[in-house]
């Protein structure tokens, strides 16, 4: 069982995208998870963020949480929506190195290495940003094969 983990800033947009797209994929042999650096625990997902769930047909159910030791235990791969996000677990959790990536990084993609915040944006912008996992997404599937 690979166990991965998508890590953003309040883990209320762009990790649990990013965990409902997975899941949505139904890979045997995966476990989902998402956590935020800064994440109030129990909160829900941003309106735009479950619209866009919503209107792409992808099952959800979020309640944010806040990484935490367990969470950087449980994964097996720990993939970050920014540089910064991935710098502050390493800060806090150096054991842990070689399984920390930006998504982007750990895709292959070489030009910016983060994922835009569409926190307080338009619909269109959370569409981008959906888009833009959903494309980062396979191609994580397509490493893991």
């Amino acid at each position: 069982m690979q166990r991965i983990l998508f890590v953003c800033t309040g883990n209320t947009c762009r990790s649990p995208m990013a965990e409902a797209i997975l899941k949505n994929k139904e890979m045997d042999a995966i476990e989902v998870r998402s956590a935020g650096i800064y994440a109030a625990n129990g909160s829900e997902a941003s309106a735009h963020a479950k619209k866009v769930l919503d209107d792409k047909g992808i099952a959800h159910n979020h309640r944010s949480s806040l990484l935490t030791r367990n969470e950087i235990e449980w994964a097996d791969l720990i993939l970050t929506m920014t540089s910064s996000h991935k710098m502050a677990i390493l800060q806090q959790y150096p054991q842990v190195s070689k399984k920390v990536f930006t998504l982007k990084e750990y895709t292959g993609e070489s030009f910016n290495s983060d994922v835009g915040d569409p926190y307080g944006g338009s619909l269109s912008m959370y569409e981008a940003t959906f888009r833009e996992l959903d494309e980062l997404i396979n191609k994580v599937i397509g490493k893991l094969k």
